[in-house]
């Protein structure tokens, strides 16, 4: 039986990372990964709108086409393939899997192989596996495969949001300007970035575009895994097949321990 807990108020968890948005908008956004790391959820759960920025440059060898699981050999990787040939440049949204190529196939066998004894196994290939039976033709957009695996998965963990693409928005500029456009465009009060915008987070713009800047607090905490020693920020996937939603919501911070 699927665990179907109850959804989460983006103004309670907001504490978890002293977001406070005094009433107002809270929004977050990230390019669209396909089946992202644990620490992608926390930040998708602290807000009130998530914003998918399909509308950047695709970049190879990045999050968008593929991440991590764990394997008796270590983690390894699953990548969908691409079609580059011809492409350079194009936009995230423009990105098309290479279905000649027999990726649905492996990556389904691998999480089979690889979590097949773990104690949620049925549960969440359940949730995943119509996913990639719905991948059919020789090509499909990469985005929008991986924007169902994402909301899926959140809707699975309780967190409710408001899920908006950046193509719908017409938003535009760079790092921080494309989030201020991003905020003004809904109507966003607050902005919650990951810790890496430190590095090129311009808060002044915000400020000037009435947005107050947050920074997810998210932190690995260590849970059960198959195969010998724990390893960290791999695919969320990892983490629910060990630990299921009522789990996997404690390791975000939205569920308490039973007493």
């Amino acid at each position: 039986m699927v665990d179907s807990p109850e959804p989460i108020n983006p103004s309670q968890h907001s504490a978890i990372c002293g977001v406070t948005a005094a009433g107002g908008t809270i929004a977050a956004s990230h390019q669209p990964n396909y089946i992202p790391w644990l620490g992608y959820f926390f930040k998708v759960a602290l807000v009130d709108k998530f914003v998918f920025v399909d509308t950047v440059a695709y970049s190879c060898g990045s999050f968008t086409n593929r991440n991590s699981i764990k394997t008796p050999n270590g983690p390894a990787w699953l990548t969908i393939p691409v079609l580059k040939s011809g492409r350079t440049g194009q936009l995230i949204m423009e990105v098309q899997t290479d279905n000649i190529q027999p990726w649905v196939r492996r990556h389904v066998m691998a999480l089979q192989s690889n979590y097949g004894k773990a104690p949620y196994f049925k549960e969440i290939f359940a949730l995943l596996e119509p996913h990639y039976g719905a991948v059919d033709g020789s090509t499909n957009s990469l985005a929008e495969f991986n924007i169902g695996l994402i909301r899926a998965i959140a809707a699975y963990l309780g967190i409710d949001t408001q899920w908006i693409r950046a193509s719908e928005l017409g938003v535009a500029g760079a790092k921080t300007d494309l989030v201020a456009s991003i905020c003004t465009a809904v109507g966003a009060d607050t902005y919650v970035a990951g810790m890496g915008a430190k590095a090129y987070m311009e808060s002044d713009k915000l400020e000037n575009a009435g947005v107050a800047l947050a920074y997810s607090s998210f932190s690995q905490t260590r849970y059960p895994q198959l195969s010998g020693e724990f390893v960290s920020n791999l695919s969320i996937v990892d983490v629910l097949m060990n630990c299921g939603a009522r789990g996997t919501r404690r390791l975000l911070g939205i569920e308490s321990d039973p007493v």
